[in-house]
């Protein structure tokens, strides 16, 4: 049913389940606030502390047809990667350190400096709740100040 570039074929994953993802993005950029919320159906693993959220973008935001991870290491760092056609990112946001990261739109890419602010992870396995915020530059010149919200699920089709 799901083909993940990073989660397919693993056989080490401790848990597999599907989930019910509900993401929610707020950026704040020059006294403005742009907001974007996705509810989809993806999958939830855990490897070691690590769990992972995979699910399919959508036309809402703006990268339909792409695949992406994250990776939760506790309260400490999260990884996103983005892979669809034409496109490849992966983005490292960890507290307290600021990290040099390609973004790839799909159009071309573009070299992004991610500051981690806070991370809460209250992820288990039966779903739970990410809160991410981090700032991002470009050129050592703030763009935007940005957090993500993620609820996970469990997924019981009818």
């Amino acid at each position: 049913m799901w083909t993940w570039t990073i989660c397919a074929g693993r056989k080490d994953f401790a848990l597999k389940k599907d989930v019910m993802i509900t993401i929610k993005g707020i950026q704040f950029a020059d006294n403005d606030q742009d907001s974007v919320e996705l509810t989809t159906v993806g999958r939830l693993y855990r490897r070691g502390e690590a769990y992972y959220i995979c699910y399919n973008e959508s036309e809402a935001t703006g990268f339909d047809g792409a695949k992406t991870t994250l990776k939760v290491e506790g309260d400490r760092r999260v990884t996103m990667r983005r892979t669809g056609e034409n496109m490849r990112s992966q983005l490292i946001i960890e507290k307290g350190q600021r990290h040099q990261c390609v973004y790839d739109t799909g159009f071309g890419t573009m070299m992004l400096g991610i500051s981690g602010d806070d991370i809460v992870s209250c992820l288990n396995d039966a779903g739970g709740h990410l809160q991410v915020r981090y700032t991002l530059d470009v050129n050592a010149s703030m763009a935007s100040e940005n957090e993500l919200q993620v609820d996970v699920e469990e997924y019981c089709p009818s």
